[in-house]
């Protein structure tokens, strides 16, 4: 009898997450930059075939949209440029001894229905070729302003800044990540660095 009422239990409760999940929601890296006219060159063969063209992985200057953990979070997220190494808009402030510091100036535009309220250096990272994740570090660099620490950003509107990484100074670079909800949405944006 107990064992009957053990299984009943576990079967219902399996129903009830399943019925909880969001099967239409894409999960995981998605390195892959929006298929746009604005992505893409005008000259471009992709641009203008009836068959477009395998989508490369990301790079700088490339637009990728992620979905955040609530219904109506999704942003468009452009790497917009790299600087490496960032110099320091400070003279009292650098990188710790044998390290470098890493500027990403990042372009967030709010395609959701939601507000996007989070703090964007929560959610990137970037890795070597090693497979060493970096997270980013207070700095103000002389690349341009920091990304705000705490984005709030109505639909339609956008917010840009640079995010700074202290990384080893003979690292060779390979990726750049980006989440929302601080790095704990099921989406992660990927560019190819290199």
């Amino acid at each position: 009898m107990k064992r009957a009422a053990v299984v009943t239990a576990v079967a219902v409760l399996g129903l009830t997450l399943t019925a909880c999940t969001d099967d239409d929601k894409t999960t995981g890296v998605v390195d892959k930059p929006d298929r746009s006219a604005a992505s893409q060159p005008a000259d471009s063969p992709s641009a203008t075939a009836t068959t477009p063209a395998p989508a490369k992985a990301a790079k700088v200057g490339d637009a990728i949209t992620i979905t955040g953990q609530s219904d109506g979070e999704q942003v468009q997220v452009t790497l917009k440029k790299v600087a490496d190494p960032a110099k320091s808009a400070d003279e009292f402030f650098k990188p710790d001894a044998g390290k470098r510091w890493v500027g990403a100036q990042f372009e967030i535009v709010n395609t959701g229905t939601a507000d996007y309220d989070d703090s964007p250096g929560n959610g990137s990272q970037i890795a070597d070729a090693q497979g060493q994740r970096f997270e980013t570090t207070f700095a103000e660099i002389t690349a341009g302003p920091s990304m705000t620490s705490s984005a709030k950003v109505k639909p339609g509107a956008k917010v840009l800044g640079w995010l700074v990484y202290e990384v080893p100074k003979g690292a060779k670079l390979a990726s750049i990540q980006f989440s929302m909800n601080s790095g704990f949405a099921d989406e992660t944006a990927e560019w190819k660095l290199g």
